[in-house]
């Protein structure tokens, strides 16, 4: 930035009169910097609508317009402490019978307790000092890891966690515990003890188990047995209607169900499935609750009042004032920001009219108020929610929730003609949407605003206030060229006048 020093030779502040001659100048440019300022705040407003609109069409009419979309099911279990059953949409209607005969188990080997020995403790201090390598297999398996004499227990614990068990040294019980990671008979595991080293060296790790110690019921009637106990993994198995079925975890899924044994039954348990009417009134009451709360905002936004004399503030008008005080004036600006605006009013009338349809449905002809879904009356509902539905005998709603309960009543009766109703409806409305979404040019699709147009917008007022930025600039570079060559004609003629006063004594 050029230093001037302005107003030597003249002794006018030259700085304050060049800026008082761009005045009106940079007063246009701030009126330029505020239309492009107001074109990015409502471009930012139709983002956060657009956003919200989207996301209604997503979760509601792109699904609604299916009637899979309905078909909810639930499943009761005569005797829930033995298992528990959620169902899918595939399952079957109507009572099966269950038996649960065997709860999966998780392999699991207790060792036996090893006196005075801790995590370093090695292999040779266990068997008496002897010299030896051995290598210990697990389930027939060709390779396997090898010890020696100076194995430590915290080292073999390693082996077994690096081959994808649970392992660990409890220093203060003096035994090793392994377990599998998985339950079922394919995880079980047990050790190879053809060689007599590596028996020998099990045997010392308390972890070399015979057909009676892996008996864990026969170990528990000696109290003082201390010896290990090999708990074997075994696959769960039910019964489902008389057919066998087993898996290594006590999940099942069978046609449609997912079942959970809990605990063995005695006899079969039975189990239940039906149509879930209460999951199909949620999904309507969901799908009437979002579309109030969007098309109110929408009414708000277009009703908005007008705020005249609210445009957005420049950097130096927001230094003038508090910092509340920029922000009561940035609140009316952005309330006012999609007044009448024409899509907003387009699409809120594809909304409201979709609300509006009748469809046909075995000779009856159904609308939102067959199934006691209303707006409220125009004199009473407040301005700008006059668009609302509200659900009769809905007992989150204070509005409706003392009317009878048209909607569940339809659901119990005939789900066939609800489900028909509103998957039309879902789909003449999804269908407007995306066609308006496509109809200019001006917009992306996917898109409900001008988009495109609003870039293009933005992008014009930037070059405008940049083009008159230079401009102003330019003016004042000429005001300030203008009163240097003032000054420097002045300091000349004072140069004069001072030679001529010398020279007559002056």
């Amino acid at each position: 930035m050029a230093i001037r020093i302005s107003g030597m030779a003249s002794g006018m502040d030259t700085e304050a009169m060049v800026q008082d001659l761009v005045k009106a100048y940079k007063t246009k440019g701030s009126n330029y910097t505020k239309q492009q300022k107001r074109a990015e705040l409502k471009q930012d407003a139709w983002k956060s609508l657009n956003k919200k609109i989207k996301s209604f069409t997503t979760k509601y009419t792109a699904n609604m317009q299916y009637s899979t979309y309905y078909a909810s099911k639930k499943t009761t279990v005569s005797d829930s402490s033995k298992a528990s059953v959620v169902s899918s949409d595939g399952a079957v209607t109507g009572s099966q019978t269950l038996e649960v005969d065997k709860l999966a188990t998780t392999a699991y080997l207790t060792g036996a307790k090893i006196s005075n020995a801790t995590g370093s403790t090695k292999l040779s201090e266990l068997m008496g000092g002897s010299e030896f390598e051995t290598t210990i297999k697990l389930n027939g398996e060709e390779e396997g890891f090898t010890i020696d004499q100076d194995t430590t227990i915290d080292e073999f614990v390693g082996f077994m966690s690096a081959k994808g068990f649970n392992a660990s040294f409890d220093e203060n019980n003096g035994r090793i515990f392994i377990s599998a990671k998985n339950s079922g008979a394919a995880a079980d595991f047990s050790f190879d003890t053809s060689d007599p080293t590596a028996k020998n060296a099990l045997v010392a790790l308390g972890l070399e188990t015979d057909t009676t110690k892996t008996d864990p019921e026969l170990a528990t009637y000696d109290k003082n047995y201390e010896g290990p106990v090999k708990i074997p993994g075994e696959d769960a198995q039910i019964k489902l209607n008389g057919a066998t079925f087993a898996n290594s975890s006590n999940t099942f899924n069978i046609n449609g169900l997912t079942i959970t044994a809990k605990e063995k039954t005695d006899s079969a348990v039975s189990i239940s499935t039906e149509t879930d009417y209460d999951a199909i009134y949620d999904k309507i009451k969901s799908f009437i609750k979002d579309y109030s709360s969007l098309i109110n905002e929408m009414t708000e936004l277009y009703n908005a009042p007008a705020n005249k004399g609210y445009d957005p503030l420049t950097d130096e008008e927001k230094e003038a004032l508090s910092e509340s005080e920029v922000k009561k004036w940035e609140d009316k600006v952005n309330e006012s920001l999609l007044r009448r605006d024409g899509n907003l009013s387009s699409l809120s009338s594809i909304l409201r009219n979709s609300m509006l349809q009748t469809y046909d449905f075995e000779g009856t002809t159904y609308s939102l108020s067959s199934f006691g879904i209303n707006t409220l009356s125009y004199f009473s509902a407040p301005e700008n929610e006059r668009n609302a539905y509200h659900i009769d005998g809905d007992p989150d709603d204070s509005e409706s929730s003392g009317n009878t309960d048209k909607l569940k009543a339809a659901i119990a009766a005939n789900p066939e003609a609800v489900v028909n109703f509103f998957t039309k409806l879902s789909k003449n409305m999804y269908d407007q949407l995306q066609e308006f979404s496509k109809s200019s040019s001006s917009r992306s699709y996917g898109s409900f605003y001008d988009d495109k147009q609003m870039k293009e917008d933005i992008v014009k007022y930037e070059n405008k206030v940049t083009k008159w930025d230079d401009y102003v600039k330019s003016i004042e570079d000429r005001y300030y060229k203008q009163f240097a060559k003032m000054e420097s004609a002045m300091s000349t003629l004072n140069s004069q006048q001072n030679y001529i006063s010398s020279m007559f004594g002056m």
